[in-house]
């Protein structure tokens, strides 16, 4: 994974999106007690990105310490005209993503979780599935971590020497082979 952490919190504003919220009971001899952990994703939908967990016994106290850990938590995402610069696979636990650009009009493809790491970041156009777990803290973390693992065209073309229009028109081109491949599969079945 690239270094892409996000050092300072201060000028961004960022918004939060509550994920999914777990009510724990724990049985004591005087009764239930009940807790709540909330996961949260804060982003500032131009390539910032980041999760927290907040376990507490009110769900508004949950809510804020899980916006408070995912504002320590920030990783910089690079978006390519709203969708991302290339596909993505990644695994957390048992959860594992697939994330792929789409052209533009497209939207967000994406199921619960992964919808909210997404539009968090501020991609408007994308294609995700998830295959394994759907358990959202893994499918979060999974997100995430292809989020984080991806480059943009500028940082590959200057890590190869060469200019930043050849790495998009290789890009581009591998895009449409792929889509004529998966037609010609369609086709065949």
């Amino acid at each position: 994974m690239a270094n892409n952490r996000v050092k300072s919190t201060n000028d961004l504003e960022l918004k939060d999106r509550l994920v999914a919220i777990n009510r724990v009971t724990k049985v004591t001899k005087g009764g239930r007690t009940f807790s709540f952990a909330a996961i949260v994703v804060v982003g500032n939908e131009d390539g910032i990105v980041g999760w927290g967990l907040g376990k507490a016994g009110e769900v508004t106290t949950a809510i804020a310490k899980g916006v408070e850990a995912a504002k320590k938590n920030l990783i910089k995402v690079p978006v390519h005209k709203g969708t991302i610069p290339h596909e993505q696979l990644a695994k957390f636990g048992g959860a594992q993503v697939l994330i792929r650009p789409a052209s533009h009009g497209t939207g967000v493809k994406a199921g619960g979780a992964m919808r909210a790491v997404l539009e968090s970041v501020g991609i408007t156009d994308v294609l995700a599935k998830s295959k394994g777990s759907s358990n959202p803290h893994n499918l979060v973390k999974a997100t995430i971590a292809a989020l984080g693992e991806l480059r943009s065209p500028f940082d590959v073309a200057q890590n190869r020497g060469v200019a930043v229009e050849k790495v998009l028109k290789l890009s581009r081109q591998k895009v449409e082979l792929n889509a004529r491949k998966t037609k010609r599969e369609r086709l065949t079945h």
